[in-house]
């Protein structure tokens, strides 16, 4: 372990927020809108055109006017970290200290500034060196890296096949709730009976139990091939 400073020493709370909010809206479009980034950040579209100007001077992200906000690899380096200390928080709190899997976002958020590597560093190595937090989101490691994985929907995975739960899309506390009360934690086991038509309920079996979902929540849950997501 070196001694030498992590990414993100040095930023505010607010810097880094931003810039874990445009990684985390990058997963799902190549330039992040202002619109789409204030609404995540719960600040007002000028605030957000004022930061992205600023984090672009300082080299932490591209800033096209109507094109949309994208990280530099400077600005990736420092949000995956905060990414790693939010996940490797989160299954700290579930492991260590008995919370639910519903509890533990909040908590993480407070928390994964005052992390430092260092410490991080010793909370994955008490917990094994995991590669996936308590909703199946991978744990970038030391430098940055994530492991690819191919996984489908739920509501795509074909009838008769089994698989196992990989990650939740959708970790608002009463969903995981609601999902928890249908069997579907990160890896259970699924296997779609039947689909209805016309985007009708999908009704499975969940480690050898019946369950009943509807179409929008199995978008939320994404399997993969039987395997150990720990």
């Amino acid at each position: 372990m070196t001694d030498h400073p992590a990414p993100s020493e040095g930023y505010s709370e607010a810097i880094e927020d931003f810039l874990k909010a445009v990684y985390m809206l990058q997963q799902e479009q190549e330039r992040v809108q202002t619109s789409t980034l204030a609404e995540a950040l719960d600040i007002t579209a000028p605030s957000t055109t004022e930061m992205a100007k600023k984090l672009a001077r300082a080299n932490l992200v591209e800033h096209e006017p109507y094109r949309g906000i994208r990280l530099t690899e400077t600005g990736e380096r420092v949000a995956l970290e905060i990414v790693r200390h939010h996940r490797l928080l989160e299954l700290f709190l579930v492991q260590a200290l008995g919370y639910s899997w519903d509890e533990v976002h909040e908590e993480a958020e407070r928390l994964e500034h005052a992390v430092s590597e260092r410490l991080a560093q010793r909370i994955a190595e008490y917990l094994g060196d995991p590669h996936y937090d308590p909703h199946g989101d991978p744990i970038p490691g030391p430098q940055g890296d994530i492991a690819p994985r191919d996984l489908t929907p739920l509501a795509e995975w074909p009838a008769g096949r089994r698989g196992q739960v990989a990650q939740l899309r959708d970790q608002a506390p009463d969903m995981l709730r609601y999902l928890a009360g249908k069997g579907l934690t990160v890896g259970a086991t699924v296997e779609v009976v039947r689909a209805d038509p016309f985007d009708g309920p999908i009704t499975l079996c969940v480690d050898g139990a019946e369950q009943v979902i509807g179409v929008v929540v199995a978008q939320y849950v994404l399997i993969g091939p039987e395997r150990d997501f720990a």
